[in-house]
């Protein structure tokens, strides 16, 4: 019994299926949505969950109040570490568009896992170009039936319009 537990222990769980987001949903279920560059990243132990912790530099914050820091689940803490299936990895010197939520424990978290990363990149032309990978992870839609995620790939100004435009058609 007790190797089963400590197998348990470092092993990761897998098995996550996340709701397949529409871009309405990631917006109007955002507290925050910026842009910025990532600093540097640590873990940290909360309630028993790692978390790694990455410091933000926001150069323009698009819904809400702008932020410092954005945690996603898994990590390393003093040798240990946990992972989650879904979370994505911010790079430190990476410009990204994320959309953010805060729940009860007051952290900015990411909506969807990978569903709110965009990662920003110079496109053809010099155009930056805001792309989101599709998730790898099981999804289901709305009415819980197996769903597909497919990568999003816009112009960073023409992002920033799609959510701009979603803001005002949910005021």
């Amino acid at each position: 019994m007790r190797w089963l537990l400590c197998f348990l222990a470092i092993v990761p769980l897998s098995g996550t299926t996340l709701k397949l987001l529409t871009m309405d949903d990631m917006v109007n279920q955002s507290t925050a949505i910026v842009r910025g560059r990532i600093g540097s990243c640590a873990g940290e132990l909360r309630s028993g969950i790692i978390y790694t912790r990455c410091a933000i530099s926001v150069t323009e914050t698009w819904k809400g109040a702008s932020v410092s820091d954005v945690y996603t689940p898994g990590g390393t803490v003093r040798g240990l570490t946990q992972t989650f299936s879904g979370s994505p990895v911010l790079t430190a010197g990476q410009e990204y568009v994320l959309f953010l939520w805060a729940g009860k424990s007051g952290i900015n978290q990411l909506i969807g896992l990978t569903q709110g990363v965009f990662q920003l990149s110079q496109g053809e032309k010099s155009a930056t170009m805001a792309i989101r990978a599709a998730s790898t992870e099981p999804m289901v839609d709305l009415r819980g039936r197996p769903a597909q995620d497919v990568t999003l790939r816009y112009s960073a100004t023409e992002l920033r319009h799609i959510v701009d435009d979603i803001l005002k058609r949910s005021k």
